[in-house]
């Protein structure tokens, strides 16, 4: 009899390659939500243009000149500021107005980005918001009214203050000084993912596995 010969192997398949995963993308910067930066920049700017119209409009305290309200401690004293705090460069020319117009929008462009792309604290939203508002009220009052209208004053016994302030004022203050001191929220640090290192059990070497 014929002896059969075996049949040919077939030939393995080689496994499919695997497609390389693309490189994760690295998670987008936290930012700050700015739903309280407006919230609290329209509280003063509101309450700033509110207390200027009255003080204005109302009372009349541009004709008047000086009213006391509980002297010397507080008095409403008119002084229309053509500078900027204290009455530093004040000039009657437009230039100059339109020159501090130009500063005060940058300077709030550049809060609303910085605050924005820090990831910032609730008191340093607080903070910011406080030096928007502020901002915004006395360019309001420059494009109104060709100069800021300052209407707070207060002194001591014994001492009359020369110069007089308003609600935005007082905000650009506590909202500089709040960005300065208040320290910003850093982003958690991620954990360092652990690496396992495998040891080949190698037969020569003294600490590969005996049989």
């Amino acid at each position: 009899m014929q002896q059969e010969l075996p049949l040919d192997p077939q030939p393995a398949t080689p496994p499919k390659a695997r497609r390389p995963r693309p490189p994760k993308r690295p998670a987008p910067p936290a930012r700050s939500d700015m739903r309280l930066v407006i919230w609290v920049a329209t509280l003063i700017f509101v309450a700033d243009q509110v207390l200027k119209y009255w003080v204005v409009h109302v009372l009349r305290l541009d004709r008047v000149r000086e009213i006391d309200v509980l002297p010397p401690w507080l008095n409403l004293r008119m002084a229309w500021n053509q500078g900027v705090n204290f009455g530093l460069m004040a000039s009657d020319t437009d230039i100059t107005r339109w020159i501090l117009i130009a500063v005060a929008l940058a300077i709030v462009a550049w809060v609303w980005v910085w605050i924005w792309r820090s990831n910032a604290s609730v008191l340093a939203r607080i903070a910011a918001g406080s030096l928007i508002g502020g901002a915004l009220g006395n360019v309001i009052d420059r494009l109104m009214y060709g100069a800021v209208a300052d209407f707070l004053n207060m002194s001591l016994p014994g001492w009359q203050n020369p110069y007089s302030f308003n609600v935005a004022d007082i905000a650009i203050f506590a909202g500089a000084i709040g960005l300065v001191l208040m320290p910003q929220k850093k982003e958690p640090e991620r954990p360092a993912r652990k690496t396992r290192t495998r040891t080949p059990d190698n037969p020569r070497d003294g600490t590969g596995k005996s049989g």
